[in-house]
């Protein structure tokens, strides 16, 4: 099995605090208005304050970790990437011909397969479920419209 150091885990971690401080700064420019009225700016900044602690601690843990380890993306893996990949691009591509709900409820239940969630009702639940909850937030509550496709 071929085996990695964590120098390539370091220098990604450190990447991803540069650029969530980055886009922190950026997107204050824009205004973050209030909570009751949020600006331009207040999600893209809230990401970035969520994902910077995050890499944080995965760089520390790194740092203390000095044992080799298996390469994320060797023997098998690479078949259950590949297919967590053609699964995004199927759901890109698919989107504006069968709309949002459809190709949403398809591709999480092809991921949850791609992930080895077992039997046949977990995976069409994790999608119904995963549906359900985004169309609810963005098209009920948010009166955001969301593809539809043939469908509407």
């Amino acid at each position: 099995m071929e085996e990695t150091n964590f120098w390539s885990e370091r220098i990604a971690h450190l990447v991803i605090m540069v650029l969530s401080i980055l886009i922190m700064i950026l997107s204050s420019s824009y205004g973050l208005g209030t909570i009751s009225s949020p600006g331009a700016g207040m999600y893209p900044f809230a990401v970035g304050l969520f994902i910077l602690p995050l890499s944080l601690v995965l760089f520390l843990s790194s740092l203390k970790c000095e044992k080799k380890k298996e390469a994320i993306l060797s023997g098998g893996r690479i078949g259950t990437f590949l297919s967590f990949i053609g699964t995004c691009v199927f759901w890109i591509l698919a989107m504006p011909w069968l709309g949002y709900p459809v190709v949403t409820l398809i591709a999480v239940f092809l991921i949850g397969k791609v992930m080895k969630l077992e039997g046949w009702l977990r995976p069409v639940l994790l999608s119904a479920g995963t549906t359900l909850f985004i169309y609810l937030l963005f098209d009920f509550w948010l009166y955001i419209d969301l593809p539809r496709g043939i469908w509407g």
